[in-house]
C-alpha cells in the first residue's frame, strides 16, 4: 500500500496555491478545472513526485465546521518534516508567515506551528 494523495482543506484555492508554492516552496503538479473549483495538487521539491498534497476546497459545511473546530482548538491539520527547523522557521518568518509557536523542543522532536492563511494550522517538525 502507498499513500499518493493527502488533502488539505483550504478556504481559497488560488490563495492556497500561492502560499504553498511561493511561500512554503511546494511545486504545482496538477491544476485541472472542475466547475467552480479545480483539482489542484502540489508536491514537495524534496520528496517523491507521486506523493501529492491536494488543495481541497472546504465548500462542504461539514468540512468548514471540521476545519474551524481544529483551528479554534489549536490543532494542526497536518505536519511537514524539515532537516533544519530553525533555519526553515527563520526563512518562513522572513516571508511573512505567522507562527503561533516557534521552534520548541519536545523530547527528541522540535516543533513549530503556523497559520497557512487558508484556515489551517500547520505543524513543522524536526526529529
Amino acid at each position: 500500500m502507498n499513500i499518493k494523495l493527502n488533502s488539505v482543506l483550504v478556504s481559497d484555492q488560488g490563495k492556497a496555491l500561492e502560499f504553498y508554492t511561493e511561500v512554503l516552496g511546494f511545486v504545482k503538479k496538477e491544476d485541472i478545472p472542475m466547475g467552480d473549483f479545480r483539482w489542484l495538487t502540489v508536491v514537495s521539491p524534496d520528496g517523491p513526485e507521486d506523493l501529492e498534497l491536494v488543495l481541497e476546497p472546504n465548500e462542504n459545511p461539514a468540512a468548514k465546521a471540521y476545519q474551524k473546530a481544529l483551528y479554534d482548538a489549536g490543532i494542526p491539520l497536518t505536519a511537514f518534516s524539515y532537516d533544519d527547523i530553525h533555519g526553515e522557521c527563520q526563512r518562513l518568518m522572513g516571508r511573512g508567515v505567522s507562527f503561533l509557536s516557534g521552534p520548541t523542543e519536545m523530547g527528541t522532536v522540535t516543533v513549530a506551528t503556523f497559520d497557512d492563511t487558508c484556515g489551517n494550522l500547520i505543524q513543522v517538525y524536526q526529529v
